[in-house]
């Protein structure tokens, strides 16, 4: 990822999950990735898919806590009151994560008893234009 793709994430986690403090950074590991930064703290990866000549970015969180306190957790994280956990249709396994009425992901549960999840953004190039 260049900088100018770096800069164009930030905004756009910036805006969606309605936090300033977010920060999108080379990753150290794989400079085709980026890590996203809350303040200090590292909270997530992005990687890019250049499949079928459409660029587009995919987000991966990895959320520690458990589904009765998901959406809390969530919006302590981001302190963004406007984050809401809805349930997706024939699905218990995961759930769908929105920004007031704007989609945002799915979080996935990462075992049986649901003690930890993960939320995936599917970022697409067309999504940054604005950014």
């Amino acid at each position: 990822m260049d900088k100018v793709e770096l800069h164009k994430l930030q905004g756009f986690l910036r805006q969606a999950f309605g936090n300033q403090s977010l920060k999108v950074v080379p990753a150290k590991r794989n400079p085709d990735d980026a890590e996203v930064y809350l303040g200090e703290r590292s909270i997530a990866t992005i990687s890019v898919d250049d499949e079928d000549g459409d660029r587009s970015f995919a987000l991966e969180l990895k959320i520690p806590v458990e589904r009765p306190v998901l959406q809390d957790y969530l919006r302590r994280l981001f302190e963004n009151d406007k984050l809401r956990i809805l349930p997706r249709p024939k699905k218990n396994d995961s759930v769908e994560l929105n920004s007031g009425d704007d989609y945002l992901g799915v979080i996935s549960q990462d075992n049986p008893k649901g003690s930890s999840f993960t939320l995936q953004v599917a970022i697409l190039d067309f999504d940054l234009e604005d950014f």
